[in-house]
């Protein structure tokens, strides 16, 4: 058994798994190869990278949710400890009824705890992975004051402390540099060959689609700030790949994107994702984009 994200996530890339991997430069394998991971949120990409490719000289990963970060820090650092609360919390939430009030105030208080991060980093990063293991559909979301405002789920009984997991997550986590605060900081740990994996909010495809995993907005200012930055990369060789909603839809002939990253490559992928709390998954299109140091060397690769 390998090591796996080990939160629930919205928008979890581990359906496009296949897809990024041709994308990936032909000697990502080598030893002297970087791989930079700015916006890891639940880390499908990271826990496949780091699973796959052993030998990768260094990883680096981060992320502006300060609360996120602090649990991937907690988990590296103190997993036996982590562990020890989360039985509690899980021993806990059985004991109560399902669908019986003790149940939801034993959320909620948990909740309030969380949202007023007077905790130690353990407790914090304890109450992180609860709210995410029993709230609504494991959606993590705030609102502009960064208070988590998402309601008691359904399920029965959630696994919340997956210890063989999280003991994994740990070790293989030894290797990784933990980064929290803007993506343009990432850039300081480059080297000649470097990939960074972009995976930034997603520009919403409509009204309903959108909700923030922080307090600050990633609208399309921000969107244009990181295509910048991916012309920074591109002047120092770097190679990048970037993944976000496909927003030019047969309803929406929007062309946000394929106008802001006219120069790279563009690629159009099917990906089936599960709607709100419904049972069914639908296709969506989502797009990867490769900068042309990758598309040079896929060519001689292929």
């Amino acid at each position: 058994m390998q090591a796996k994200p080990f939160l629930k996530w919205a928008g979890g890339k581990s359906r496009l798994l296949s897809e990024i991997k041709k994308l990936l430069p032909s000697n990502f394998e080598n030893n002297d190869i970087i791989y930079i991971e700015p916006f890891v949120g639940g880390g499908s990409v990271l826990f496949w990278i780091l699973n796959n490719y052993p030998n990768i000289k260094k990883v680096v990963i981060n992320d502006i949710n300060a609360d996120l970060i602090n649990t991937y820090i907690v988990i590296k650092k103190s997993p036996k400890e982590l562990i020890e609360l989360l039985k509690i919390y899980q021993e806990k939430y059985y004991s109560f009824e399902i669908d019986k009030k003790g149940r939801k105030d034993f959320y909620t208080d948990q909740r309030t705890l969380f949202n007023s991060r007077k905790s130690d980093q353990i407790t914090q990063a304890a109450l992180f992975i609860f709210l995410n293991r029993t709230c609504f559909n494991g959606l993590y979301r705030v609102n502009k004051s960064n208070k988590f405002n998402v309601p008691i789920g359904s399920y029965v009984k959630p696994l919340i402390c997956d210890e063989e997991n999280l003991i994994k997550v740990s070790k293989i986590l030894k290797k990784v540099k933990i980064l929290c605060g803007d993506y343009e900081e990432c850039l300081k740990h480059a080297s000649e060959k470097t990939l960074f994996y972009l995976d930034p909010p997603y520009k919403p495809i409509n009204k309903v689609s959108s909700f923030n995993y922080t307090h600050t907005t990633f609208n399309d200012f921000e969107q244009t700030r990181l295509r910048d930055f991916c012309k920074i990369l591109d002047i120092k060789k770097h190679n990048w790949i970037l993944s976000n909603s496909d927003v030019k839809t047969i309803e929406n002939e929007d062309h946000f994107f394929d106008e802001l990253y006219s120069d790279y490559e563009i690629n159009r992928v099917i990906v089936k994702r599960f709607i709100n709390n419904n049972s069914k998954n639908k296709q969506l299109k989502e797009l990867l984009i490769v900068n042309k140091v990758v598309e040079e060397v896929l060519l001689v690769h292929n």
